[in-house]
């Protein structure tokens, strides 16, 4: 793997690269994720883990 020490631009091309959808999260997506979950649609959801990393748990 290339390094990119001391270039954040291409540090962050490197992790979006990795990255199932080609780029990070969104504070925004996670906090969508815990609303779903203390709203009422949550209501039928029990004992599940929701991992919300864009695909990243599948394995780079």
């Amino acid at each position: 793997m290339e390094t990119s020490a001391g270039d954040p631009e291409a540090t962050a091309r490197l992790l979006n690269d990795m990255h199932p959808l080609g780029r990070p999260a969104e504070s925004a997506g996670i906090a969508d994720a815990a609303l779903f979950l203390a709203s009422r649609g949550s209501w039928f959801v029990t004992g599940v883990a929701l991992p919300v990393d864009g695909g990243a748990s599948l394995g780079y």
